[in-house]
This record gives C-alpha cells, sequence and structure tokens, in this order.
C-alpha cells in the first residue's frame, strides 16, 4: 500500500512539473507571438515602412559621416563663402565657406543622439510616474499628479538655465535637462490609460493569483499602454529636437563650430532672403525625419495594439 501511494505522489509530483513547464512555455510562445504578429502587421502598413527605411538610412548617414563626409565640418574656405549648390560643394556652403552637406550629416548626429537619449529620459521617468499613480490611485495618486501640475506651471527655461549655470555647459547634461522637462505629458498619458485598463478582467485575474503591484504594472498595464506610448514618443523626439534647436538659439545649447539641424535652421532663418539653401536643406532634412517619425509611429501603435489583435 504504501509504494502505491509513494508512486502516486511521484507521479502527482511529475505531472505539476510538467504543468508547470507547459505554462511557462506556454507564456513564453504568447509572448513571442505578440511581437511576431506586431512584426508581421508592421510589414503590411507601406507608411510605416517607408518612415523606417528613412530613418535607419539617415542615421546610417550621420553614423558614418567621418567616413562618407566630402569635407570637415570644420573646414572653412573664406572664397566660397556663401556659394549656391554645385558640383563641389551639392548644398552649397554657408556664410564662412563651410560645406553644407557635411554640416548637416554631422548636425544629423547631435539632433539625433538629443531626440533619442532626451526622450528616453521623458519615457522612463513619464512611464513610471504614470502607471505608478494610475495604478495605487487614491491619496498617492491624486499627490504624484498635483506634482506634475506644479512642475508644469515652472517655467522650464528658468530650470535648464540653472543647470547650465551651476554645471557649465555639457552636452549630456543638455540631454538630461531636456528630458527631465518633457516627460509630464507622458506622465498623463500613461496614467489614463493604466486608469482605464486596470478595471479590465485580466488585471482583475493578475490580482487574484497574488500578482504584486508592481508586476502587473509591468506585465500587463504598460504593454497593453504601449500604442499611445509609441505615438506620443515619436512626437517627443521632433518636439526635444526643436527645443535644443530653442537653446542652441539662445546660447545654452549647441555652440559652433559644433552643429545641429536646429542651429542651421537658425542661422537659415536668418539669412533665408540672400542665401535660401542654408534654410532649405536643413529645414527639409528636419522635416522628413518628423514625418518618417510620424508615419513609424502610426503605424507601431496599430501593430502594438494588443487589444484590437484580439478581435
Amino acid at each position: 500500500m504504501s509504494e502505491m501511494l509513494n508512486s502516486t505522489s511521484e507521479a502527482q509530483g511529475s505531472t505539476s512539473s510538467q504543468s508547470g513547464r507547459v505554462d511557462s512555455i506556454n507564456e513564453y510562445e504568447k509572448g513571442t507571438s505578440l511581437w511576431s504578429d506586431a512584426w508581421l502587421r508592421l510589414k503590411k502598413n507601406p507608411l510605416a515602412l517607408t518612415g523606417l527605411g528613412f530613418l535607419v538610412f539617415i542615421a546610417l548617414a550621420c553614423l558614418c559621416t567621418p567616413w562618407i563626409a566630402p569635407y570637415g565640418y570644420e573646414e572653412q574656405n573664406l572664397l566660397l563663402g556663401a556659394s549656391p549648390p554645385s558640383p563641389q560643394h551639392w548644398l552649397g556652403t554657408d556664410t564662412f565657406g563651410r560645406d553644407l552637406l557635411t554640416r548637416i550629416l554631422y548636425g544629423g548626429r547631435v539632433s539625433l543622439m538629443v531626440g533619442l537619449i532626451a526622450t528616453s529620459v521623458a519615457l522612463l521617468i513619464g512611464v513610471t510616474w504614470g502607471a505608478i499613480a494610475g495604478f495605487v490611485g487614491g491619496k498617492v495618486d491624486a499627490v504624484m499628479m498635483r506634482l506634475v501640475d506644479i512642475i508644469y506651471a515652472l517655467p522650464f527655461m528658468i530650470f535648464i538655465v540653472l543647470l547650465m549655470v551651476v554645471f557649465g555647459r555639457n552636452l549630456w547634461l543638455l540631454f538630461f535637462a531636456i528630458g527631465a522637462v518633457e516627460w509630464l505629458t507622458m506622465a498623463r498619458i500613461v496614467r489614463g490609460q493604466v486608469q482605464s485598463l486596470k478595471e479590465q478582467e485580466f488585471v482583475e485575474a493578475a490580482i487574484s493569483i497574488g500578482l504584486s503591484k508592481w508586476a502587473i504594472i509591468r506585465r500587463h498595464l504598460i504593454p497593453n499602454a504601449l500604442g499611445p506610448v509609441i505615438v506620443y514618443t515619436t512626437l517627443t523626439i521632433p518636439s526635444v529636437m526643436l527645443l535644443e534647436a530653442f537653446l542652441s538659439f539662445l546660447g545654452l545649447g549647441i555652440q559652433p563650430p559644433q552643429s545641429s539641424w536646429g542651429l542651421l535652421i537658425s542661422y537659415g532663418v536668418e539669412s533665408m532672403e540672400e542665401y535660401p539653401w542654408l534654410l532649405i536643406y536643413p529645414g527639409l532634412t528636419l522635416t522628413l525625419t518628423l514625418f518618417a517619425l510620424n508615419f513609424l509611429g502610426d503605424g507601431l501603435r496599430d501593430a502594438l495594439d494588443v487589444r484590437a489583435s484580439k478581435d
């Protein structure tokens, strides 16, 4: 009898361990299927693929600038100052005789870094803050969102100026400073999404099986809010690029002889009547990049819409 009981318990243990492994495999395959399906839906969106292709092209061009640029970004030729486009200078030169194509490529490296790094800072702070406030609710939510309102009311330029005065002008500090003032809207968007999602049945099921609040936020709420987050992220990247341009114009951002798209546009505005190419080409590059980001963002929103994919 004891042998039968032992064999029965061993069989039950084996069955439970196998079911645990099956559950783990199913969970892994479900996550893999989600991203695979998202990629398949994205590939069916021609505008999103066009935007992705352009962004890859411009990123590679800027990354490989030291090897493909025809001139140095500081190289001047005053005899060719403000020259229109020519076979030697495809996009013309600025008033100091510097090749505009070279400066656009070098400027793209800075602008894309500002967009990506500052947006990543804003994304990390905003998503975490908004998800916690929306899920916990109550007094915690009220206090956290009142802090957001207070920060909204503060002139962000004073914050950035103080950072620059105290720590000096530093490119990485500029990335952090811009990201630290761009997370507020992201927090509000995520909070609203989480407040609507936490009433869904899958969240109640997660609570009933004993998942912690942080696990529910990380595994269930944030993935289901990815659509609006990604769309707003694609809008934040150009926003921080333009903010960097404004700071550079005030003397707080990128300074010559370094270059960025925003700085080139600000110079082009000053002389657009006499030398229109100084504004047209940097402005066109930035505009195409913004369109590409928007196309890609819309495509990613549709591809990652978990609730729509279940219909």
